[in-house]
């Protein structure tokens, strides 16, 4: 067996929340090309469509929104071949019953937005980020506003850049001068790779113990602090 695969069956057994992804791409394609390299890295996905794009054209919609389906404990899942979809515009990562409903899966792939000003991570769970950076100065800057957001954030994440290889470099140079050295081991980029989503999941296959583990160490620390320990 796969030791990605191992790692997920102990998570699911000790009835820990999957790995989240948040994924800040120009292109509701690129969430759905990232989903499918994480399967065929033997990973299976619950990819939350929270802006609405994903799948805004599927055929079968539910009578219910996302936060009614939250409160019923009922998702209207969409059978995808990288695992299931879920249409749920608006919908945050921090939803109370969100974090009992995704267990189930290998990890789960949240198609955010990067102005979103309400945006929230799902708690409880080691956090991944992936960034697209394109040349423009917009796209630096809203790049980079997010990334300082992150450092500020107090956790943890692994981020993870693609795009303009030129522009990946530009902010993570940005990155090295103006926030902390901690914070920037955890960025990387995968600008340069034939496939920059098969990197991307390869990496993050192969991260999801050491992300678990570094999440509940750190969670640890953090409540021996608040106790006083």
């Amino acid at each position: 067996m796969a030791p990605d695969q191992a790692a997920g069956l102990r998570r699911r057994r000790a009835q820990q929340s999957p790995p989240c992804i948040h994924c800040f791409f120009d292109a509701a394609g690129s969430v759905v090309r990232l989903a499918q390299a994480l399967h065929r890295r033997g990973v299976s996905s619950l990819l939350i469509d929270a802006r609405g794009r994903v799948f805004s054209d599927s055929p079968t919609r539910s009578l219910f929104d996302c936060r009614q389906q939250l409160e019923r404990g009922q998702l209207h899942r969409l059978p995808m071949p990288f695992g299931d979809g879920w249409y749920a515009p608006g919908i945050r990562g921090d939803e109370p019953a969100l974090k009992a409903i995704v267990r189930g899966y290998d990890c789960v792939v949240f198609d955010a937005r990067p102005d979103a000003p309400d945006w929230i991570p799902l708690p409880g769970t080691a956090q991944a980020v992936v960034l697209e950076v394109n040349p423009t100065n917009a796209s630096s800057v809203q790049g980079y506003t997010l990334l300082k957001t992150l450092a500020h954030s107090g956790m943890s994440f692994s981020i993870g850049l693609l795009g303009d290889a030129a522009a990946c470099d530009h902010l993570q140079v940005a990155c090295k001068k103006f926030l902390d050295p901690a914070f920037n081991r955890a960025v990387y980029s995968v600008a340069r790779e034939d496939d920059a989503f098969a990197a991307l999941a390869v990496r993050m296959a192969n991260e999801e113990t050491r992300l678990t583990a570094r999440y509940k160490r750190e969670n640890t620390e953090s409540m021996a602090l608040k106790h006083g320990g």
